[in-house]
């Protein structure tokens, strides 16, 4: 064994995967769990957990899986973790607590994230359940979305003996596990609808398609149906666009809608009510990871696919193993290229986008180099799909009916850090409503925030 690198982790093979939606990592067996766990040397300082936004005892569960004693390592994990079985799948672990790993120094960092998908799945697989209350305290909580940051806060006030009513605007339950990630990165049968099986049998009740500012209100919450406290976790499903020349033409989708059509209306099943114009060349405009999600997408639904990125590929913000696992797949990256135009033909269909290429000048405020036109560059792609990756922004329907409710310029709400705490009493938020669109464990750590915050609100009350 080289203690040095990483345990080698099952995939499937990169042309098989790329014509079907299964999924692409495999992840380890008990023994190549217990392998790669004996790498861990048990800091007594331990980096890893300052990395982790939800603070799991990362040394306490691997020193576990070393024993082979799995349940007890879930048990660990469960503790401050509703949804371990998703973060080991699609967390950044390279820049959260892996990226402080100390055996990363000198060789690769243990694989946190793949030991922690072992332990959930594992657990899934026996029926184990994590740990609840043992009895209830009498106060009620409302949580308004049922994504990451939602399922969350509710786990952790149903295990401080809270009653938790989770209101969902979707028909099923997840957010943003549900509609925005891809089959093949996170299965929802297999894997969400799991977790949130868990989160429910610590007591936790979801009510599914409630629209929070026009099935009820906050106010209505508080005030009419006797909740103590809410937690809005409703996350950022507003699409941003470019604002381009030809961007209104037929064929032209944001990532949400892409990606919302296949993964929670079964779009990629062509009996499917739902379907999705599958396109022969698709170009996605973004660099992100649902950029990442939409273009593997649009390839499995048979396209040749163009991510357009207006930087280069030291500055595209996916993660490394996306980046890497849509390379193999054969989509082409155009980089250091921005559109600034959609053309179409004469019915209204795209038919292609105009470019121009890119240089990176001084950094900009975000501390990037900032990309600057090259004159007389442009070129087009042709293409009959554009996907506009390009991030999101909150839905303003819960801020504009909610008295006493701060945004700030970008329509977020306004909420601090620690505990979540809003501007209306009673009120706490977390996640892509607060942050804008950021990754599934940063909500899942303000979810824990908001969670502490209302235990301690309603303590002191």
């Amino acid at each position: 064994m080289d203690v040095l690198k990483k345990v080698p982790v099952r995939e499937q093979d990169a042309k098989e995967r790329a014509a079907n939606f299964e999924e692409v990592c495999l992840g380890y067996n008990k023994e190549e769990a217990m392998e790669e766990a004996a790498r861990c040397i048990n800091c007594k300082n331990a980096q890893c957990i300052k990395g982790c936004p939800v603070a799991i005892d990362i040394p306490g569960f691997i020193e576990k899986v070393k024993e082979g004693d799995v349940a007890a390592a879930y048990q660990v994990i469960s503790a401050s973790s509703a949804l371990p079985a998703v973060c080991g799948r699609v967390c950044p672990q390279e820049s959260q607590c892996e990226g402080k790993c100390i055996r990363g120094i000198k060789g690769e960092p243990v694989s946190i994230g793949k030991l922690e998908r072992f332990v959930a799945d594992w657990a899934m697989e026996e029926g184990i359940k994590p740990q609840g209350a043992k009895e209830k305290n009498g106060k009620k909580v409302a949580v308004i979305g049922s994504g990451p940051a939602g399922l969350t806060c509710a786990g952790d006030l149903a295990r401080l003996g809270y009653e938790v009513t989770i209101f969902e605007a979707l028909h099923e339950p997840g957010g943003v596990l549900v509609y925005g990630i891809p089959e093949f990165r996170l299965p929802k049968s297999a894997v969400v609808a799991k977790e949130i099986e868990n989160v429910k049998s610590l007591g936790v009740h979801i009510e599914t398609n409630v629209v929070v500012g026009k099935s009820v209100t906050i106010d209505e919450l508080l005030s009419e149906e006797g909740f103590d406290a809410v937690f809005i976790g409703s996350g950022a499903g507003l699409p941003k666009f470019m604002g381009i020349p030809g961007e209104q033409a037929n064929g032209v989708f944001s990532a949400n809608e892409y990606l919302t059509r296949s993964n929670l209306m079964k779009a990629f099943d062509e009996n499917a009510n739902t379907p999705i114009m599958r396109g022969q060349k698709v170009a996605v405009v973004g660099g992100g990871n649902v950029a990442m999600d939409a273009a593997r997408t649009a390839l499995r639904l048979g396209a040749e696919v163009h991510i357009v990125y207006r930087r280069s590929e030291e500055e595209l913000p996916a993660r490394v193993e996306e980046v890497h696992h849509a390379k193999e797949e054969g989509i082409i990256f155009d980089l250091l290229t921005n559109p600034v135009e959609i053309l179409a033909d004469e019915k209204g269909w795209v038919k292609g986008m105009k470019c121009i290429r890119m240089e990176l000048g001084e950094p900009d405020d975000s501390g990037r180099r900032r990309p600057v036109e090259v004159p007389g560059s442009e070129f087009v792609i042709e293409a009959d799909t554009v996907i506009m990756s390009l991030g999101t922004s909150p839905n303003p329907l819960i801020s504009s009916t909610t008295q006493g409710l701060e945004v700030n310029k970008w329509k977020c709400i306004v909420a601090d850090e620690e505990f979540g705490k809003t501007t209306k009493e009673g009120v706490y938020a977390g996640g892509d409503a607060v942050t804008g669109a950021a990754t599934v464990i940063l909500a899942m750590g303000a979810g824990r925030a908001g969670a502490r915050g209302i235990d301690g609100y309603l303590k002191n009350k």
